[in-house]
């Protein structure tokens, strides 16, 4: 039921560099910083992997929502943080896109976050409401085409990835949708079920229960193959080769961290993922599990870096 992928060789064993001189990590709580809300699919992610560290570690991983400015907020925080381990960062798709979207930040994302472990990648779809008559993305190309600009394509805010998604299709069909932002993906669900806008490229989290309850159709997935959780909806690549939008997460701490530490909380972090309530919690979102090494996780983040760049230059948008 699910992909693993970037699963090292070795999950980042502590001895292979020694342990550290001081005292044992963690001696006192965690402090995981999430920049979304309570009741976000990050949130409710962060909350069951820290309980699993804790169990295991006999520290308590604290969860922070440290929301606001699209992510910025949060991160800014954890970068300012002492470099000892006990400040996490939950990373997301927006910390990269951010570094292209924003003319300047007050860090350097690549330079003051070391990467410790991936968690998962969130598939896209293309979910229209159910009064447009497409059910395919052929058919969603060809009503497109002939209704330029009348379209109303919703996302979570400019420069989402839910927004540059659809900038990808549109630059890749020569199709025009007219985008309308919202402050969230929540609103922006609720009027495309009223019919007020017709598409969103969303996370399949949250318009699983939307499809399923029949408020929604789902035309395609922005993975390369099907997804098992939807058999029935092809990806948007067997119309459009080529074309992929994945969201990813995972976790980060200051530069300058140790390097023992980084490397037990990789081993830990892989360990919990193993774990049969967490893996069960994700496979049922539809997510696909992203494990492997520090370094695994920093070349994956580059490389998404380096496609949402891209679309953020083709979408043309960005942010003081």
């Amino acid at each position: 039921m699910q992909r693993r992928l970037f699963v090292s060789a070795g999950l980042g064993v502590l001895g292979a560099r020694g342990a550290s001189a001081s005292e044992p990590y963690p001696s006192k709580p965690v402090k995981w910083v999430v920049t979304y809300p309570a009741g976000a699919f990050t949130d409710a992610a962060a909350r069951l992997i820290g309980e699993r560290l804790s169990a295991r570690l006999g520290q308590q991983f604290v969860i922070e929502n440290k929301t606001g400015a699209g992510a910025i907020i949060g991160t800014e925080a954890v970068v300012n943080a002492p470099p000892d381990g006990y400040t996490l960062l939950f990373i997301s798709t927006a910390n990269v896109i951010n570094t292209s979207l924003y003319k300047k930040l007050p860090f350097d994302f690549r330079r003051d976050i070391l990467p410790v472990a991936g968690l998962v990648r969130m598939p896209q779809l293309i979910v229209v409401n159910p009064a447009v008559p497409a059910t395919t993305t052929a058919e969603f190309i060809a009503y497109c085409k002939a209704n330029p600009g009348k379209v109303n394509m919703a996302s979570a805010g400019l420069g989402t990835g839910n927004h540059l998604a659809g900038e990808i299709f549109q630059s890749m069909t020569g199709t025009k949708l007219t985008h309308v932002p919202y402050r969230g993906t929540a609103p922006a669900m609720a009027d495309l079920i009223s019919g007020q806008v017709q598409v969103i490229f969303d996370n399949v989290a949250t318009s699983l229960a939307h499809i399923r309850a029949g408020k929604i159709r789902a035309i395609g997935t922005t993975t390369k193959t099907r997804l098992p959780l939807l058999p029935d909806v092809p990806p948007v690549a067997d119309t459009l080769p080529g074309y992929e939008a994945i969201s990813f997460y995972g976790i980060g701490v200051p530069k300058g961290t140790p390097a023992e530490i980084v490397d037990k909380l990789n081993r830990e972090v892989n360990l919990a993922m193993a774990d049969p309530k967490i893996e069960a919690f994700f496979t049922a979102l539809g997510t696909l599990i992203a494990l492997g090494s520090p370094a695994e996780f920093g070349a994956l983040m580059d490389s998404e870096g380096d496609k949402w760049a891209a679309a953020v230059k083709a979408a043309g948008v960005s942010l003081d």
